[in-house]
C-alpha cells in the first residue's frame, strides 16, 4: 500500500491524496479528473512504498515535511507521468481473458489454502468460454483500482464464485465493495497485498459480502483491532487468512466472527501465548494456524491438570510449527483441549536435532490422549499402545517417589507430579501400575546411549533393498515397528522380525516381544534385522 500526494515542491500545498499501489511503468494515461493538475510540471507525487528499501526519505525535502511516512526511508517523490493509477475491474478481466485468449496460458493461484489452476480460453470448457459464465477469476497484479460503471460487472461476470484481487491498486474497503456487491455468488476472495482504508460504517457494506465464506488478507498490514472493526461486513465468514501482517495483540470477538471454522495467524509476531485465550471462545473454530508466531507457552487456567478446558471447544487441528516451544508443559496444556485430534509442531526446540526426535513424538502421543495425527503422520493403535506403555515405565520410578503406589488405596502422587504428567493416572487405569521389574531410569532423550548401526533387510520382497539406521539399544521393538511402518507402509501388527549376527552365522533369532528393547535380544552394532510380512 502506498500513499500518493500531489504537491508542488518548494512550498506548494497538497491538492490530492490517494491510496493504492504505485507502478513505475513509464508514461501511462491518467484519469481526466487529475490530468489538468498533472500537466503542471511543478507537481510531484509523494509516494510511500510497501518496501522501505525502495524509498529515500520520510516525506521531506530541503527541510520541508510534505508528508510523514511510516518508515524513515520508505518515501519518494516522483513525477505524475511515472505513476499508474489503475484500471477498472472489467478492463483487467478482459485483458486477462479476452485479449490473451489466443494464448494457451496457464496460471495457478491460491485463496487461503485452496490452489486453483486457470488456463487460457483455448483450453477451458465451453461453459467458461464467455465472461458471463466465468466462476473462477484471477486478476492478480493487474492494476485494478475501481469497479467502473454501475452494474457493469453484474451484467458481464455475474457468476464469479472465487475471485483473486491480490496485489492491485485498491485503496479502501469501499472500492472492494463496489466490485463485490455486484457478485452475489461470491464465496471466496483473495486481497493479499492491498492496503485498505476502513469504512466509516463497516456494517453498511454487509450486503457486498453477504455470502462470503473465505477471505484472505495476507500481507495487508492489518492488525487485529482493524479486523474486528471490519468483521461486521462478513456475517457468514468461515475461513479467515491473516498471515504476514503486524498482529501482536488479540481481543475477544464480540458478536462477530462467530461462524469462523479456520483462522490463520501464521507469521505474525504475537506478544505471548496468553493472547490465544482471547479467541478461545469462538464456538465453531476447527483449525488454528499459528506457525512462526513466536509462541513459547500457553495456559488454560480455567481448569487444572487432567481436566478439559471450555476454551476452543471445536478445535480439532492446531499448527504451531517454527516457534520457540521448549517445555513439556505446553503439550500438557494441549491435552486440556477437548476436541484436538491433529497437531503439527515441527521445528521447535522440543523436537530439536540434539534430542531423539522420535522419542519426543512418542511422548507427545502419550501425553495427548485423543491425538490421531502428529506432524502429518497417522498414529496407529499399535503406536499409541507402545508410546503409552513406554511412558508408563519411563516415569514409573518418579511416580513412586512422588507418592504413587501399586495399591490403588495408597496411590497418592503429589500435585507437582500430576501437573507434569496429567495422563499418568489414566495410563495406570488403562494398563495397570508398572511392576518393579519394569521401572527404569528416566532417559527419554538418550539418543547417544548405546547407538547401534542396524541393517534392515526384506528377504522375501527385495534381496537388494537394505535400509541402514542408527538406533539406541534401549529402543523397544514396538518403536522399531513404528519406524518400519513409516519406511515400508506395512502395519506393525503384520511384521515378523528376526535378526542375524556375524557371531552366529546361519542362525536367525526370532524377535517376538514388542515391549522389549533391542538390547534385550543382544542385538549388536552391525547386526541385520530381517523383515517379513504376509
Amino acid at each position: 500500500m502506498i500513499l500518493f500526494r500531489v504537491m508542488q515542491l518548494g512550498g506548494g500545498s497538497s491538492v490530492m491524496e490517494r491510496r493504492g499501489l504505485c507502478s513505475l511503468l513509464g508514461t501511462c494515461p491518467l484519469q481526466q479528473v487529475t490530468q489538468c493538475l498533472f500537466d503542471n510540471l511543478c507537481l510531484w507525487l509523494g509516494v510511500e512504498w510497501d518496501n522501505p528499501e525502495r524509498g529515500k526519505h520520510d516525506g521531506s525535502n530541503e527541510g520541508i515535511q510534505y508528508f510523514k511516512s511510516s518508515h524513515p526511508t520508505s518515501a519518494s517523490f516522483i513525477r505524475p507521468k511515472k505513476a499508474n493509477f489503475g484500471v477498472h475491474f472489467l478492463t483487467a478481466v478482459k485483458r486477462r481473458y479476452e485479449l490473451e485468449d489466443n494464448q494457451d496460458k496457464t496460471e495457478k493461484f491460491t485463496v487461503g489454502k485452496t490452489e486453483v489452476q486457470m488456463v487460457g480460453f483455448q483450453s477451458v470448457s465451453e461453459k467458461q468460454s464467455q465472461l458471463h459464465n466465468l466462476e473462477v477469476v484471477s486478476v492478480k497484479g493487474s492494476d485494478v483500482s475501481c469497479a467502473g460503471q454501475d452494474n457493469e460487472i453484474q451484467q458481464t461476470t455475474p457468476n464469479i464464485v472465487l475471485l483473486n484481487l491480490s496485489e492491485n491498486l485498491l485503496s479502501s474497503w469501499d472500492r472492494v465493495a463496489d466490485i463485490t456487491r455486484q457478485l452475489t455468488k461470491l464465496k471466496a476472495l483473495e486481497l493479499r497485498g492491498n492496503r485498505l482504508r476502513i469504512p466509516a460504517n463497516p456494517s453498511s457494506l454487509t450486503h457486498a459480502f453477504a455470502n462470503l465464506k473465505e477471505l484472505a488478507l495476507n500481507k495487508t498490514g492489518v492488525n487485529w483491532s482493524e479486523v474486528l472493526e471490519c468483521a461486521p461486513m462478513w456475517p457468514v465468514l468461515e475461513e479467515l487468512y491473516l498471515s504476514d501482517n503486524r498482529i501482536t495483540d488479540l481481543q475477544e470477538p464480540v458478536a462477530v466472527l462467530q461462524s469462523l471454522t479456520l483462522l490463520d495467524l501464521s507469521n505474525n509476531p504475537l506478544s505471548d501465548g496468553e493472547q490465544l485465550k482471547k479467541i478461545g471462545h469462538l464456538p465453531r473454530l476447527n483449525k488454528l494456524l499459528l506457525t512462526n508466531t513466536r509462541l513459547r507457552s500457553v495456559h488454560f487456567d480455567d481448569v487444572g491438570p487432567g481436566c478439559k478446558t471450555a476454551m476452543f471447544p471445536s478445535l480439532e487441528f492446531l499448527a504451531v510449527d517454527n516457534n520457540s516451544i521448549s517445555q513439556w508443559s505446553f503439550v500438557n496444556e494441549l491435552e486440556k483441549l477437548q476436541s484436538l485430534q491433529k497437531l503439527s509442531c515441527l521445528n521447535n526446540p522440543l523436537m530439536s536435532s540434539e534430542r531423539n526426535a522420535e522419542t519426543a513424538q512418542q511422548l507427545i502421543v502419550a501425553k495427548i490422549g485423543n491425538l490421531q495425527v502428529l506432524n502429518k503422520s497417522n498414529i496407529l493403535p499399535d503406536e499409541r499402545r507402545g508410546a503409552e506403555l513406554d511412558y508408563r515405565k519411563i516415569f514409573g520410578k518418579e511416580w513412586l517417589e512422588a507418592g504413587g503406589h501399586q495399591d490403588p488405596e495408597k496411590n497418592r502422587p503429589s500435585e507437582a507430579f500430576t501437573a507434569q504428567h496429567p495422563r499418568y493416572q489414566i495410563l495406570i487405569e488403562k494398563y495397570g501400575a508398572p511392576e518393579d521389574g519394569e521401572l527404569k531410569e528416566q532417559q527419554p532423550f538418550a539418543l547417544k546411549n548405546q547407538l547401534l548401526t542396524i541393517t534392515f533387510k526384506c528377504p522375501d520382497r527385495d534381496e537388494k533393498k537394505h535400509i541402514e539406521k542408527k538406533l539406541p539399544g534401549s529402543m523397544t521393538i514396538q518403536k522399531v515397528k513404528g519406524l518400519l511402518y513409516r519406511l515400508l507402509k506395512v502395519p506393525g501388527s503384520e511384521l515378523k522380525l528376526t535378526y542375524t549376527s556375524s557371531k552366529m552365522e546361519g542362525k536367525e533369532i526370532e524377535i517376538d516381544n514388542d515391549l522389549k528393547p533391542l538390547q534385550f535380544y543382544s542385538i549388536e552394532d552391525g547386526d541385520s534385522v530381517l523383515v517379513r510380512w504376509s
